[in-house]
């Protein structure tokens, strides 16, 4: 076994930064917090290189005096706690007295600080070292300036992500601070480039319009409840405005963004069958309550905290929320499908086999012996009831016969292709791989009639059932899918251009990736302060352009990875879902026209949802229904 001996204190600082400080984003967040405990009413963010070049922080705080310097940049000193009755009692943002040491160990720290508008002081920290201190001119408050991150300690580098994720991040972190400090004003700019301004009047809805965009904030509805231990207040979306994925719901606990699986549920809880599912609302919601209730001890970054009464904070969410959107939604609840009585009908319902894929190999019976039954109990058995498979017989009931070997034979003489097309390269008689095997697996219809909801048709003795929805579902699933792969999309102008607002983070990574979104269809223009301007569409984004735009935008910001035609599929497949289809009386023109489609089209025998397009009865079938087989 290895000496034991003690680390040292550059060791142990620069162990400890790795878990509060994890990327640029994480330093944003201990300075902001280290602000906002100082009673800050102003706060500037500025960063270089998506903050590995330099982050600086400015407020209008308490400041730091200078005699009290060299402790703040000390592991485990603080002004926020005192005695362990404390640890029990916390309201400040930051208590731990680690993130000014952390950030100091593995960068070059330069802080201008002044307690009072008489003067101020100027230090410098390098690797927890104080290379300089001197006395500046400073205004009330704080400057810090962190440059060279990781430095010292390059392995960090390999688990950063690119130059935009490591941005968005950082303008993640401070929306969620802007949000549960409405009246604080943030600033926070990218190489001298604002991405958010916020004016500190403690008004939430002006805020979420600058960070998601003015018409979502306009829409948001009030939220407020209150029990004995716990009082809510927040914003929330209506259900028909909502996005693919949870980051759009704010948790904010005394102030503190925090993550919380079990709240969040509760807050979808709320909204009850009103969302669509794998659909989640965009929500802003604050909860106050007794410090002595709630232990934010349990992590480094404090994002994690450990709740008392957590099952009743749940409930209060849930019935809030729920309270809050009956009283403005129009919007009638699933339950209320459940309270309405439905038509019954009594119909017998039979189950076929479905799969495509199993084939009928069953030869159709050209003579069936009628073998008389035989009166006695007594079976017979005789060699002449047995048969010699080493004996060729002369007929085609068995499979070795007389001419066997000559059909091998010829068989295997038989070219594959036909020399003469083989030579051409090319015979216009050819088709697909896959036309050929859907003609073959469906074969050409011939309409009969429709029922309200089916039509029927036949193929020569066999009787086919056609759902006429599912049927048109699928050929609107393949013309989208098709457009959408198509190298000239047609697009429809706009009377009036349709500009769209984005909160920061979407805007940034949108306006990065335009000519990507050509691909899919959506051409749209920088149009300044976190929007973008439409001014044509597809034709089949219609009715609600700007719904279904957005759609398309969500999907592409939420995908994981650039799998584009599995996008495409996607989208596809929302636009199908929200065009209208209704059944409605085919003339017998319309109704064939329908079979010709669906026989063309990429599956038809299922829609994009899997759901079954057409059911085969077989003479065979039939005649077992009616019991003509006994």
């Amino acid at each position: 076994m290895s000496k034991i001996h003690e680390l040292s204190p550059e060791l142990t600082n620069q162990i400890a930064a790795g878990e509060v400080i994890e990327r640029p984003a994480s330093v944003v967040k201990e300075l902001c917090e280290n602000s906002l405990d100082a009673g800050s009413s102003r706060i500037r963010i500025d960063f270089i290189d998506a903050g590995l070049k330099q982050i600086t922080v400015q407020d209008n705080g308490s400041g730091i005096a200078k005699d009290q310097l060299d402790l703040a940049f000390t592991r485990h000193a603080t002004s926020k706690i005192a005695t362990e009755r404390d640890l029990f009692n916390i309201s400040t943002l930051g208590f731990r007295g680690e993130a000014l040491a952390s950030i100091a160990a593995v960068s070059h720290v330069e802080v201008i600080t002044s307690s009072d508008n008489l003067g101020g002081v100027r230090a410098i920290f390098v690797g927890s070292e104080k290379k300089l201190q001197e006395d500046a001119a400073s205004p009330k408050g704080t400057k810090i300036s962190v440059s060279d991150l990781f430095f010292n300690t390059p392995a960090r580098l390999k688990y950063l992500r690119s130059e935009r994720t490591e941005i968005l991040k950082i303008v993640d972190i401070v929306n969620r601070l802007a949000l549960g400090h409405p009246d604080v004003a943030f600033t926070l700019t990218n190489n001298g480039k604002i991405l958010l301004k916020t004016n500190g009047r403690n008004d939430l809805r002006q805020d979420i319009a600058n960070i998601y965009g003015r018409q979502l904030a306009e829409k948001m509805e009030v939220l407020k409840g209150t029990s004995p231990d716990f009082k809510i207040t927040g914003l929330l979306s209506d259900p028909n405005t909502t996005r693919s994925n949870r980051n759009f719901i704010s948790l904010l606990l005394n102030g503190r963004y925090i993550k919380n699986y079990r709240l969040t549920q509760a807050i979808i809880a709320g909204y009850g069958s009103k969302l669509r599912p794998r659909r989640y609302p965009i929500a802003v919601v604050n909860i106050e309550l007794d410090p002595l209730l709630v232990d934010v001890n349990v992590h480094p970054t404090k994002q994690e905290v450990r709740l008392s009464k957590e099952q009743e904070l749940e409930r209060l969410l849930t019935t809030s929320i729920s309270e809050a959107l009956d009283q403005t939604s129009q919007i009638n609840s699933g339950l209320n499908n459940l309270l309405t009585p439905k038509k019954s009908t009594n119909i017998d319902q039979l189950k076929f086999n479905l799969n495509k894929d199993v084939v009928d190999t069953v030869r159709p019976v050209e003579f069936i012996p009628q073998v008389e039954a035989d009166k006695s109990a007594e079976v017979h058995e005789t060699a002449a009831s047995f048969v010699s498979l080493d004996k060729v017989r002369n007929d085609d009931k068995y499979v070795i016969t007389a001419s066997w070997d000559e059909n091998v034979d010829k068989q295997v003489r038989l070219s594959p292709f036909d020399e003469e097309k083989d030579i051409q390269g090319k015979d216009d008689s050819l088709i697909s791989s896959g036309d050929e095997i859907l003609a073959n697996n469906l074969p050409e219809l011939i309409y009969l009639g429709q029922t309200k909801s089916y039509l029927v048709a036949r193929h020569n003795e066999d009787l086919y059932l056609i759902d006429q929805i599912a049927a048109y579902r699928r050929l609107a699933y393949d013309q989208i899918f098709h457009d959408l792969n198509s190298e000239n999309i047609s697009q429809q102008g706009l009377l009036s251009p349709l500009i769209l607002d984005f909160s920061n983070v979407d805007y940034l990574k949108l306006k990065e990736n335009l000519n990507n979104l050509q691909e899919l269809g959506i051409f749209l223009e920088d149009f300044g302060q976190n929007s973008l301007i439409l001014r044509t569409y597809l034709i089949w984004l219609q009715p609600d352009v700007e719904k279904n735009v957005r759609m398309i935008l969500d999907l592409y910001l939420n995908q994981n990875e650039q799998d584009f035609t599995k996008l495409k599929a996607q989208i596809a497949g929302e636009i199908t879902m929200r065009q209208s289809t209704r059944r409605r009386n085919l003339n017998p023109v319309e109704a064939q026209e329908l079979l010709k489609d669906l026989r063309n089209s990429s599956d038809p025998y299922q829609d994009f949802e899997g759901k079954i397009i057409i059911i085969q009865l077989s003479e065979n079938d039939l005649n077992k229904m009616f019991k003509k087989d006994e």
